[in-house]
């Protein structure tokens, strides 16, 4: 499943509740991806093929991703599934047991399988998903056992991660949650639950969700869809159209969390991010004493780390952000990755590339200077003051 844009709402539709007869889709009210599951039951396969009949007769041509509650609601007529593990519970049935008993009819189905961490999050109230997984759901105040449990599901090798407050939660996933998994994570993140308003979903998007989904609001509201998938393409424009001050403000603040990982462990404090459709593919910060080697800047270790997870030698899509001004050496690295933009915090008269090695980026290679420069700068000067 391609992430469409920025900003995409999803539709979740439960067999069991949904009318397809009045479900109010049109080319303006059209979301990026429709969820189709529940926690109980219902027959997905002809549900399936009723909405896919009714999307044709509509000329709208939208995914129809599953967001199966137990095996027995695995279709073969989907285009995807998602591929789910509760991380947040501990029932061994949640985490693998349902998992094994679908394996073999979702193998050799050859729907695309997508396997996601699914972070149950508590919304105030007592979900469906609680009663039928017997789990609870972890306390929005526990954050960093949130971030923890969103770490660990990329490094298990989830390809997506769920913040979930559940259907029908008096209140959504925060978006301080959402933030700090954000700035940890590097595949996309979905958030759902509680969701009511436009206003809300802008606030998730905001934060850093990839992915809204409504559902429960949508069964009671059906005429609001139009108004929610408006609001997400006007946000997706928004954003794209803004210049990109808030995006390199953003990755740079994060680039500033690998600089503090440097200060902490004693090194100079310069961190970097590699992003490349809106996502972090790289990170790193300086280890030259750590690791004993004059070549482990933080420039370098993101590259090594960004090629890692694409795959290939050459970024030319990617944009680094780094704190301080590369220099002579990793301007060259960066040059013969190919990465099309670098965007940098503070100057470095006295090392940066700007004085050694002003041509080695790529041709086509272009810089920003200057983002959060006060912030990076006085990184950079905090350390030095100490060392006198």
């Amino acid at each position: 499943m391609e992430i469409k844009k920025q900003h995409n709402l999803a539709l979740l539709l439960d067999p069991e509740k949904t009318n397809l007869e009045v479900l109010a889709l049109s080319e303006n009210s059209c979301p990026d991806y429709i969820f189709v599951g529940g926690s109980t039951g219902g027959d997905t396969t002809d549900f399936i093929k009723k909405l896919k009949s009714k999307l044709s007769s509509l000329r709208l041509q939208i995914p129809i991703v599953l967001f199966p509650g137990n095996p027995s609601q695995f279709s073969k007529e989907a285009d995807a599934v998602l591929f789910l593990s509760l991380l947040s519970g501990r029932n061994p049935e949640m985490l693998v047991g349902q998992q094994i008993k679908a394996a073999r009819a979702v193998q050799e189905s050859g729907v695309e399988t997508i396997p996601m961490g699914y972070i149950l999050i508590d919304g105030g109230t007592e979900t469906s998903t609680m009663r039928v997984t017997q789990t609870q759901p972890i306390s929005p105040s526990e954050i960093d056992t949130i971030v923890d449990t969103a770490i660990a599901a990329e490094l298990m090798g989830k390809k997506l991660i769920y913040l979930e407050a559940g259907s029908g939660a008096q209140t959504p996933v925060s978006q301080d949650i959402i933030r700090a998994v954000r700035s940890r994570v590097n595949i996309p993140l979905i958030v759902g639950g509680g969701i009511r308003t436009p206003q809300a979903m802008q606030a998730a998007f905001n934060a850093g969700a990839d992915i809204v989904v409504i559902g429960n609001h949508f069964e009671s509201h059906p005429e609001e869809l139009a108004q929610f998938c408006q609001s997400s393409d006007s946000s997706d424009s928004s954003a794209k159209s803004d210049s990109s001050d808030k995006s390199d403000e953003k990755f740079m603040s994060l680039a500033l969390i690998e600089a503090q990982k440097a200060l902490a462990a004693g090194e100079i404090p310069i961190g970097c991010v590699i992003v490349s459709n809106n996502q972090i593919i790289g990170r790193g910060h300086n280890l030259t004493e750590t690791l004993q080697d004059v070549t482990a800047h933080a420039e370098i270790q993101a590259i090594t780390a960004a090629t890692q997870t694409l795959g290939g030698k050459y970024l030319p899509d990617a944009t680094l952000y780094v704190t301080v001004e590369p220099c002579a050496m990793c301007a060259g690295a960066i040059g013969w990755a190919q990465i099309a933009r670098i965007v940098y915090g503070a100057e470095d008269p006295k090392r940066g590339y700007q004085t050694y090695a002003p041509r080695a980026f790529h041709p086509k290679a272009t810089v920003t200077k200057g983002v959060l420069e006060n912030e990076c700068r006085e990184l950079i000067q905090t350390f030095f003051r100490k060392l006198r």
